[in-house]
């Protein structure tokens, strides 16, 4: 049985500001609700898999994540600070460029590289996985972090009507990209502070 500081962490970690729900806010806020779906569960199962990977892997895991932790969080970074850029740039709907929401499989393929979701599910495979059982683990991560981005992306669809304006929802879209920049510095600022 999952014990209560398994549905605080989980929920904390879920709902907090992070890459995950910054760009879930954004693609609401760009795309709208229905479009930004896709991408949710690409990032649900993304989490998942890299749950399953943590818990099965997991001493594996522990002694090449040490050494890698450095590269891994840049190569990261860098991919957040292209995606701050793209969200930077990113206009309103009826611009020439027709911009696209990330798709299911960009979800799942973005959670390889996101700094924060590699540290929340080896924090959860470290201390839960082994006492409850990997599937337990999961599906009970599954059913808390579904909800948590759920609202991120409700939010931005929410913000969606009143960002019609270009000047608005570019100073939407500037804010979103500084606080992805923001959340970047600190990640690498960690990562060098452990190393």
């Amino acid at each position: 049985m999952l014990d209560p500081s398994f549905f605080s962490y989980v929920t904390v970690m879920s709902i907090t500001p992070g890459p995950n729900n910054l760009l879930l806010a954004t693609s609401g806020v760009n795309f709208g609700f229905r479009r930004t779906l896709p991408m949710l569960f690409g990032i649900l199962l993304g989490c998942a898999l890299q749950m399953l990977l943590a818990s099965v892997a997991l001493e594996m895991l522990l002694h090449w994540m040490a050494s890698i932790r450095l590269p891994l969080t840049a190569i990261g970074c860098s991919y957040l600070l292209w995606l701050s850029w793209k969200i930077f740039r990113a206009g309103a709907p009826q611009t020439r460029e027709r911009p696209r929401p990330m798709t299911l499989m960009g979800g799942i393929c973005f959670q390889a590289v996101n700094p924060k979701a590699w540290l929340m599910v080896t924090n959860v495979a470290l201390m839960y996985a082994n006492s409850n059982g990997v599937l337990t683990v999961i599906l009970g991560f599954a059913a808390l972090n579904l909800p948590c981005i759920l609202i991120w992306a409700a939010l931005g669809d929410q913000l969606r009507s009143h960002l019609q304006v270009a000047w608005k929802r570019q100073a939407f879209n500037s804010v979103m990209a500084l606080s992805l920049v923001a959340t970047t510095g600190w990640m690498l600022y960690d990562a060098v502070q452990l190393s």
